[in-house]
């Protein structure tokens, strides 16, 4: 288990991180979001001892994590951190980067491990490639690979997809998040990407100002958001007052109806590929929805809330 408890850091006066508690089970995907300077990135090398804490504890299996006060280089032997800087060797080629962590006693078992985590990135094609000349995003993918070498009890992932297309970037996760779950590597990864979160997340921790500001499963806090900031972080969200209670109501948890008492002016609508996505305005407020086809501009259009409130 990891477990981090009453942790607080700041790089000045102020903290950047401030009195988290959280723990996750062995073999757990963690999302960690929140909106850019929440802490996110503090966060992941907290864990893994890059800074010393102001206050608290970072536990994995009852080992405790400690920062560069306590150890000459910086770091823990059973995690790996994959920073956005990607840290790969340029003037060497592929399979040389991702073999660097592992042992030379038995190179035909190294180089199948090599072959195999190139097709768990989908780099086969560039084993013998030089670093240096590939792409952002074919850098990040050598990048995941090498971390991956190193077999981690805990991975820690700062915007793992950032550099790489969205037409390669669905498969490479599908494949990556099965390969650890497989071998039961505890991860927390770092994104703003919803994709990441709703399809291969165990449990969500949203951070706001350095602190805790919801932590559940994705589908609970999809079905029922803490506050705006929460749904805001999974789609459109749209605030409706009903018997005094506060609901967030998603784009298609409304739809157009013959007649209702929420009359809307059209103002735009946006293509989404299986739909468009209509903002009207109500009250002085933008309000969204989906619907099959366009909407002609300042018509007007009733909606009804689809959902159970």
């Amino acid at each position: 288990m990891l477990q981090v408890s009453d942790l607080s850091f700041s790089y000045s006066d102020s903290f950047a991180i401030n009195k988290l508690n959280f723990s996750i089970k062995k073999g757990t995907i963690l999302a960690v979001i929140g909106e850019s300077g929440c802490g996110k990135s503090t966060l992941l090398k907290l864990i893994y001892g890059l800074y010393d804490l102001n206050h608290g504890a970072i536990m994995w299996n009852e080992k405790q994590v400690l920062g560069p006060k306590f150890q000459s280089i910086p770091g823990t032997d059973w995690m790996k951190y994959l920073a956005q800087d990607f840290d790969l060797m340029p003037f060497t080629t592929v399979a040389e980067n991702i073999g660097s962590f592992l042992t030379n006693t038995n190179l035909e078992k190294k180089q199948q491990r090599i072959l195999d985590l190139l097709q768990v990135v989908q780099m086969e094609a560039f084993e013998k490639t030089k670093v240096k000349n590939l792409s952002g995003g074919q850098m990040q993918r050598v990048a995941l690979a090498k971390a991956l070498a190193f077999e981690p009890e805990v991975l820690l992932l700062d915007e793992p997809f950032s550099h790489i297309d969205n037409f390669l970037k669905n498969r490479l996760r599908r494949k990556l998040f099965a390969y650890l779950k497989q071998n039961q590597i505890t991860t927390l990864m770092a994104t703003h990407d919803v994709s990441d979160v709703l399809s291969f997340a165990d449990e969500v921790l949203v951070m706001k100002n350095g602190e805790i500001h919801a932590h559940d499963s994705p589908l609970k806090l999809y079905q029922n958001p803490k506050s705006k900031d929460v749904a805001a972080l999974f789609d459109e969200v749209n605030e409706f007052e009903i018997d005094g209670t506060l609901h967030y109501i998603y784009p298609h948890q409304l739809k157009k109806v013959q007649k209702s008492s929420i009359k809307a002016k059209v103002l735009n609508h946006y293509f989404r590929g299986a739909f468009y996505l209509i903002e009207v305005a109500h009250q002085n407020k933008s309000l969204f929805f989906n619907h099959p086809e366009i909407l002609e501009t300042d018509t007007f259009v009733y909606l009804q809330i689809s959902k159970t409130v």
